[in-house]
């Protein structure tokens, strides 16, 4: 005989592992919530001729920034002899890459960083006065290449496929 209080727990539990299972499918394919339904995103890098360098796939409600120093440690570009070259000579991205985590990242590898700084994180900064540290510097010239990774993501669209061979 059943008791009535168990029927309603063992309902609940497997609710609960059906839940888990159906999030972990999700997690598998990359895919994840955000305002369009479920998707996933392309976190890319490209040369200045448009070629994919390095991605990395996230679900869709992953923010960019943290992913930043992922796709920068996916790039290896061959060269005719001798080990990939993994270290770019500028990084141009947007605002949305603009933290002190992604520039301490670039400096310590020595690349040097053209993104533009938030205006929050300019204010915050003037706040603090000398303390503060210096404004960033922007080359104005080299940040009009930024839209390549764009301009590489319509290719793909194009193309309709990605691989993991790039």
């Amino acid at each position: 005989m059943v008791d009535q209080d168990e029927a309603p727990d063992e309902a609940r539990e497997e609710r609960r592992r059906l839940r888990r299972r159906r999030k972990a499918r999700l997690r598998a394919a990359k895919l994840g919530r955000s305002r369009g339904g479920l998707n996933s995103k392309v976190h890319l890098s490209a040369d200045c001729r448009c070629r994919p360098l390095s991605f990395v796939l996230t679900p869709g409600q992953a923010a960019d920034s943290p992913r930043f120093t992922a796709v920068l440690e996916c790039i290896k570009v061959r060269g005719p002899v001798g080990r990939p070259r993994t270290r770019p000579d500028a990084v141009a991205a947007d605002k949305a890459y603009s933290s002190r985590a992604n520039r301490a990242y670039l400096r310590r590898r020595k690349i040097r960083a053209v993104i533009p700084e938030k205006t929050d994180q300019a204010a915050s900064r003037k706040k603090r006065g000398s303390r503060g540290g210096r404004p960033i510097s922007h080359d104005a010239a080299l940040y009009k290449e930024h839209n390549t990774a764009e301009r590489c993501i319509n290719k793909i669209k194009e193309w309709r496929r990605l691989d993991g061979d790039l």
